[in-house]
């Protein structure tokens, strides 16, 4: 099973791993977070994050999902992937990580990919029509 590691700004990742706690019903297993203060020491969090993966990796690969593109734990988290065993995702949101655990199973690539379409499709605009079909498409608003 593919372990899963959330490298994120202040409490974001323990916060996702709750909210999927309760979605899913239970805590699940190998999966840890690394929280990221504003002054963060990255060699520091590097050392953090190599250990996090060791933790929850059986063998089968860990997942590190990191919150923004760009900030330090997107930045730690490229350090940590080595091909075909570690793998990162930037722009973590619950749908991608419930598709993450949903897919864990799987191989690495498979969770991967899997994890980036749960993130991408569970970007949707609301309205006031809704309950209604969910398109990820965005509409155009009329100005006014």
């Amino acid at each position: 099973m593919v372990g899963i590691l959330i490298i994120a700004h202040g409490t974001l990742g323990e916060t996702l791993i709750q909210c999927a706690s309760h979605v899913i019903g239970a805590r699940p297993v190998r999966v840890q977070s690394l929280a990221v203060s504003g002054r963060g020491d990255p060699d520091a969090l590097l050392r953090q994050a190599q250990t996090a993966i060791n933790e929850v990796d059986d063998g089968s690969g860990v997942l590190v999902l990191t919150d923004m593109m760009g900030g330090t734990p997107s930045n730690v988290a490229a350090r940590t992937v080595v091909p075909g065993h570690v793998e990162a995702v930037a722009g973590l949101n619950l749908p991608m990580l419930i598709r993450a655990l949903n897919y864990r199973n799987q191989p690495l690539e498979n969770a991967a990919y899997k994890a980036v379409s749960g993130g991408r499709e569970g970007v949707s605009e609301l309205d006031n029509e809704w309950p209604g079909p969910i398109s990820p498409v965005l509409r155009p608003r009329a100005a006014g």
